[in-house]
């Protein structure tokens, strides 16, 4: 029998996402294998309004109780959003959902097999791979979590994004030329991968 296609994104949905995107973030995991055939967990919590890495960890053995402490650590004080957009993983139990409330956050779950329904984390999650994790050979937790900083640190200061009118989500302002004897400067950043350029007074 053949499959169904997924339903495009509908306008309703497309209006919500947009009328909630300062107040609202997404929550998902995706898996990593080491070079000993271990897989890793990832959870990456993202900001919408800037398209925002604003928590992230890197686990083993994912549990209820392990995740939920997440939303804590990712949302100190009086920092938690209006909504959190997450999808139907099972880990997302009683404990999870305990502390959202808790915290006064409001659950929009998605549709079954839907990842459609949470674009931007699913973007991101896709840019991870493409930008650094496909080039790298990935030893162990720690290793992975140094990467992934790294690879943050580009993403939020120098990866342009069409969905910010080519901004980056740290508002990165345009350099100007300093002088006429100043010279274009080659930096590398997530380990070589990518790199940055800036203006550079000549000696």
């Amino acid at each position: 029998m053949p499959r169904r296609k997924p339903k495009p994104p509908s306008q309703t949905w497309r209006t919500f996402l947009k009328n909630h995107m300062m107040n609202m973030v997404s929550i998902d995991f995706f898996t990593v294998p080491t070079a000993k055939f271990r897989i890793l967990f990832v959870l990456v919590i993202l900001s919408h309004s800037r398209r925002r890495v604003v928590h992230f960890n890197v686990t083993a053995h994912p549990t209820a109780n392990w995740t939920a402490q997440q939303i804590i650590e990712a949302f100190p004080w009086d920092t938690a959003p209006k909504y959190l957009l997450r999808d139907r993983d099972g880990i997302y139990g009683t404990i999870f959902r305990q502390r959202l409330e808790n915290m006064g956050i409001k659950e929009v779950i998605t549709a079954p097999q839907s990842p459609w329904q949470n674009p931007f984390v699913e973007k991101l999650i896709g840019s991870i791979r493409r930008d650094c994790l496909d080039h790298v050979i990935v030893l162990n937790e720690s290793h992975l979590s140094r990467i992934l900083s790294s690879y943050f640190d580009y993403y939020h200061y120098d990866r342009t994004h069409y969905g910010l009118a080519k901004d980056t989500p740290d508002e990165r302002p345009a350099q100007p030329r300093p002088s006429m004897g100043a010279k274009v400067i080659e930096l590398p950043l997530v380990g070589g991968l990518h790199h940055r350029y800036e203006w550079k007074e000549a000696a």
